[in-house]
């Protein structure tokens, strides 16, 4: 499933790039890694949720999603391009649908490929346009932030009750999985709460969520400050509602582009809030 996902994304990011953009490359190493260590974990917890369609015994494509608490999640995909416009990436998600079909919510992050969002919107959810933000951060720029401070896995409870006021519904233990592969930001205050998970390496925040604005801008402008002066970075999944992180990143002097959606059913955007691209 690894390598149909990486195939299949690459394809869609080769098809959607703007020419201004850097060339795609195939998925890394690492994060390679890593979506083999979410993808078992997610084998464990929502093994119903996880369906892959074959072709005389070779693996074209698949789905993996899951529940947590009231929300149903898609987390990834795919199917490969020589196999696509054949009807299985259609049983596919009605596959994974049914895993939710006691859920109240659905959410889960979509690319710009036309064909994607068209079944997407016919399946029953709202579209909601994605930015991101790319370059390199002014140092000169980044403010002090106070009392935030470095997070364990003794802050679960705390952050399980900030998912719950943001997007309705908690991470459970995808928080003991992203504790393993990044660094976690925390702060606890009367004025407001919230947490972020950020790229050791470059410091982009990869998820986030905050009971405020002004916590939310505060943990973002920490997670910039512990990259690597001098690399560019990206920050993923911005959606309209969640301004003030477009705010702190024009502050941080980094340019504004748009790319896929964050796809969503009976619910809002959530905010202040940044979703993880596959766990969200």
């Amino acid at each position: 499933m690894a390598q149909v996902t990486a195939q299949a994304y690459y394809e869609v990011d080769v098809a959607t790039f703007q020419r201004s953009w850097p060339d795609p490359v195939p998925r890394p190493p690492d994060r390679h890694s890593f979506w083999i260590a979410r993808t078992r974990h997610v084998l464990q917890t929502d093994p119903g949720g996880c369906w892959v369609a074959d072709v005389d015994g070779e693996v074209v494509g698949c789905a993996v999603s899951r529940e947590r608490e009231l929300m149903w999640i898609l987390s990834s995909f795919a199917v490969l391009p020589g196999h696509q416009g054949a009807g299985i990436g259609t049983h596919l998600l009605v596959a994974a649908m049914h895993h939710g079909r006691g859920c109240l919510r659905g959410m889960f992050a979509s690319s710009a490929d036309p064909r994607a969002v068209r079944r997407y919107r016919r399946a029953g959810f709202t579209l909601h346009p994605q930015m991101f933000l790319r370059g390199v951060v002014d140092r000169a720029a980044i403010p002090v932030v106070e009392r935030v401070r470095e997070g364990t896995a003794g802050d679960i409870d705390l952050m399980n009750s900030v998912d719950r006021s943001t997007r309705g519904a908690a991470h459970g233990s995808d928080h003991e999985l992203l504790l393993g592969q990044f660094r976690l930001l925390v702060t606890d205050r009367s004025t407001g709460s919230g947490y972020a998970y950020a790229d050791v390496t470059t410091g982009s925040p990869v998820l986030l969520a905050a009971t405020n604005r002004r916590t939310a801008s505060g943990l973002m402008w920490e997670c910039l400050a512990s990259g690597r002066e001098g690399d560019e970075i990206e920050v993923h999944h911005l959606t309209a509602v969640n301004d003030w992180a477009l705010d702190v990143g024009l502050d941080a002097r980094l340019d504004v582009h748009q790319s896929g959606y964050l796809a969503l059913r009976n619910m809002k955007p959530p905010v202040p809030y940044l979703h993880h691209g596959s766990l969200l």
